[in-house]
């Protein structure tokens, strides 16, 4: 795996760590999700999961195929959360950050399928 590879799962991972802890403990983000017209349970659900992408995100580095999944798992969460933007009608900066995530962890889980079938860590 490349360095730069590495670099943006780190990344990636990083950013799925604040954001999954922010679904519990920030009062801005509960009020994002009202705003959304989603629930508390949404919230938790939803920073149980990037919680556990970014789990599997790091695994990936050992095992490929979970790193696979996770990325593939955290790419249908950022469509989804497209998805919900548009149907309240957010601008695109707003919804921008669930494109550029979701193209990222497409790309993520492209290279970590890459890996898991040839064999490679």
């Amino acid at each position: 795996m490349s360095i730069f590879l590495q670099t943006i799962v780190i990344l990636n991972a990083i950013f799925f760590l604040l954001y999954g802890l922010q679904c519990f403990i920030s009062p801005a983000m509960t009020q994002e999700f009202k705003r959304f017209g989603l629930p508390d349970s949404q919230r938790l659900l939803t920073g149980a999961l990037q919680l556990l992408g970014c789990a599997g995100l790091v695994t990936g580095f050992f095992i490929p195929v979970i790193g696979f999944m996770a990325s593939g798992g955290l790419a249908v969460m950022m469509l989804v959360a497209f998805l919900v933007r548009m149907k309240i009608r957010d601008g695109f900066w707003e919804s921008a950050p669930s494109l550029l995530f979701l193209a990222l962890n497409s790309w993520i889980s492209w290279k970590f399928y890459a890996l898991f079938v040839s064999g490679i860590k």
